[in-house]
């Protein structure tokens, strides 16, 4: 790329925004120009905003501040100035997002992370690799709106791991039900109340608000098609049981795959092995979309989370499912890196390159 394009973060004091800086920060097609957040943070610099009254700065990555935003103005989001950005990042709520949002991408293209107009039916749901062939449906996205720019979300952190892992088992051996358990890290809730220290050290949180029925509509709009003019969903069926557990990063799944033509352990290795979208000089793609395990005690989050940028998904454990008459395996995906902000940045770069921006 001869010139980096212009970004602006929306949402940047929280920590989703966070986790967009710290993943921009030297990154070789973009360049961050404007940081957005709520009005009542307008004009403060970034290291102003993030500190409290008694001088702690509210800075949770595990790498310092990047010195290029600590002085860095922001700027009310609702007046945010586009003239001068080529890309939005948003990492707002779900509220915020449905309210902002088509003000940005009338006039920008906008990438997020909230679930606000994930299921819409002219808005691609995009795993670069998985079905990159849904961004088609931006142009019309566009059309209908009346917007030059557009909006794409990434999926649920928990969706990614699992849509990623059924793509090469659809194409090769057709799928009619899936059935799976979360064990979900606690980064995946911020820093909201429920997953505190004391409620998830010795425990388990059984339940997780909205999570479960995400995971199954996003998983079928994902491997669904797009088709003259729709989206056509695929007819997997998918039930999940979602869980928090006392992990920093990192969410584990334990997937039951029944398939609609026979399966073996050795084909199902073979069909996640050879899946290897070509992403070209995409810098945030991993080096592999699989890391496979033979070691039954892998994938572990801690061990695990952070090879290939933190970028890849992990598999172990693949066994036949008799009771279903298919596979199972566990699977490991970063809900914070692949799940969240780098997971945008891939779909942007797969954007830039597709010419959509």
């Amino acid at each position: 790329m001869s010139f980096k394009k212009r970004v602006a973060v929306v949402g940047a004091t929280g920590i989703a925004g966070q986790q967009f800086l710290a993943a921009l920060h030297k990154h070789p097609w973009f360049e961050v120009v404007r940081l957005a957040a709520s009005p009542r943070s307008a004009g403060k610099t970034y290291e102003e905003a993030l500190r409290s009254p008694n001088g702690q700065v509210a800075w949770w990555q595990s790498e310092p501040i990047p010195p290029a935003y600590r002085h860095m103005r922001l700027e009310s989001a609702p007046e945010l100035v586009l003239s001068d950005v080529d890309i939005v990042f948003t990492a707002i709520d779900t509220d915020a997002a449905r309210e902002l949002e088509p003000l940005y991408a009338a006039q920008k293209p906008v990438i997020s992370t909230a679930s606000a107009f994930r299921m819409e039916a002219d808005v691609p749901l995009l795993i670069p690799g998985v079905n990159s062939d849904h961004s088609a449906v931006i142009r019309l996205q566009q059309k209908n709106r009346g917007w030059k720019g557009f909006i794409v979300p990434i999926p649920n952190c928990t969706t990614y791991g699992l849509a990623c892992s059924l793509a090469p088992l659809q194409k090769h051996f057709g799928i009619k039900l899936v059935v799976m358990t979360s064990m979900q890290a606690t980064s995946g809730a911020g820093r909201n109340g429920g997953v505190l220290a004391l409620d998830t050290i010795d425990n388990l949180i059984p339940y997780i608000p909205k999570e479960e029925e995400k995971v199954e509509v996003e998983t079928q709009k994902i491997l669904g098609s797009y088709q003259s003019g729709a989206f056509v969903n695929a007819t997997l069926a998918v039930t999940s049981t979602c869980t928090r557990v006392p992990v920093t990063d990192g969410h584990t799944e334990a997937v039951f795959v029944a398939t609609e033509r026979p399966i073996t352990v050795e084909a199902a290795k073979a069909a996640f092995s050879e899946f290897q979208p070509d992403f070209g000089t995409l810098p945030s793609a991993p080096t592999q979309f699989f890391t496979l395990h033979d070691d039954p005690f892998h994938p572990q989050p801690r061990i695990d989370r952070d090879q290939d940028q933190g970028m890849t998904t992990h598999i172990g454990r693949i066994r036949l499912e008799k009771a279903l008459h298919g596979i199972k395996y566990v699977l490991l995906s970063h809900n914070t890196k692949a799940g969240a902000a780098k997971g945008a940045l891939l779909v942007a770069e797969s954007l830039c390159l597709q010419s959509f921006i």
